[in-house]
This record gives C-alpha cells, sequence and structure tokens, in this order.
C-alpha cells in the first residue's frame, strides 16, 4: 500500500494500476530527484553501462576486478557525471551502500566518492547468492529507515526487479519507498 504522500506522486510520474511496474514513464533526473527528496528513501542504481556481455566471465572472483566484467569508459563517465551533477544540486545521501561487485562499487566510487558494501545488494544471477534472504535484508532495511533519510543502494537489474518488480536499464535509478514501492525511475546516465 502507498503512503498519501507516494499516491501523491502517483500522477506526476505515471504510474497506477496494476501494470505500474512495468509501465510509468521515465522521469528526467530532476523529477527523479525532486521525489526523493520529497519522499526520504531509497534511490536505487543499477550499475553503470559495461564492457559487452551478460554476467561475469566463468571463475569470476568477488573482489578480484579482472575476473569480472567491468564499468566501460562511457559507464565511468556517466558516474562521473551523475555525482558532478548531484553536487550541483546541493544533494548528498545520508548513506551510500554498494554490491561487491566492481560494477557496482566503481559506479558508486566514481559518482558518491564513499561507498560501503553490502552483501545483500551481491547479485543473485545464474544462482548466485540466496535471493531470499537477501530481498528480506533490503526489506527490513528499508522498512527501519528513519524518515527522511536518503541512501542510494548501488547493485544488479535482478535485485532491483527482485524488490520491484520492474526492470531497470543500465545506470537506471529506482526511488522506492520504505515498503519498496517504486515511486519513480529514470535514466541517471542521460
Amino acid at each position: 500500500m502507498l503512503t498519501r504522500s507516494a499516491a501523491g506522486l502517483l500522477p506526476l510520474y505515471g504510474l497506477g494500476g496494476p501494470a505500474m511496474a512495468q509501465t510509468e514513464r521515465r522521469a528526467s533526473k530532476a523529477e527523479l530527484l525532486a521525489a526523493w527528496r520529497k519522499s526520504g528513501g531509497v534511490l536505487l542504481i543499477r550499475h553503470a553501462a559495461t564492457e559487452s556481455g551478460i554476467g561475469d566471465p566463468p571463475g569470476f572472483v568477488i573482489g578480484q576486478c579482472r575476473t569480472q566484467r567491468n564499468l566501460s569508459e562511457a559507464g565511468r563517465q556517466a558516474s562521473r557525471a551523475l555525482g558532478a551533477w548531484l553536487q550541483a544540486q546541493n544533494f548528498k545521501p545520508d548513506a551510500v551502500r554498494s554490491s561487491q561487485w566492481c560494477r557496482c562499487q566503481d559506479t558508486a566510487r566514481l559518482a558518491f566518492g564513499i561507498y560501503e558494501d553490502w552483501p545483500a545488494l551481491n547479485s543473485t544471477f545464474a544462482g548466485q547468492g540466496d535471493p531470499a534472504a537477501q530481498q528480506q535484508a533490503l526489506r527490513e532495511r528499508l522498512q527501519a529507515l528513519p524518515a527522511g533519510r536518503t541512501e542510494v543502494w548501488v547493485t544488479h537489474q535482478v535485485i532491483m526487479t527482485g524488490l520491484t518488480g520492474a526492470y531497470p536499464g543500465l545506470g537506471e535509478g529506482f526511488v522506492v519507498d520504505r515498503q519498496g514501492s517504486l515511486l519513480a525511475r529514470g535514466d541517471l546516465a542521460a
């Protein structure tokens, strides 16, 4: 169920109805930031653009970037640009958390300067991790957020889809409330 403040954002972003997670329009970065400032909660970010491929090479190791699919130059540039844009808006989140995958850490570091690793944001693609336990940890953290607190969680498509039911593109952001409801979404790389 959406809160009254969240429900007030639905018309602005074209959200509502049973197909909400799949049919809403994409907000501009400014609209996304306005929704986040108004509602608090979490800005989920799918890592920025990567080198071509899906998943990671066989035998990849968390903590060893050379074994993983990493950000492309375009992804690094987009991450830096997002950080510069947020700084120009005088907006700094209260916390930045990241998956332990290098492409997520690099997105967080280049955009925000600092981040904290959080295994609950790790990918569950191709049988990795524990999807149910990770989703439970995310929901518990969301529900425990104090009103008005803003956090960034840099993660993967499978985590964002598992939480919201919506499919993010590379570098896309979702503003979610304390119940995990999708309030707004937009391309942060634009």
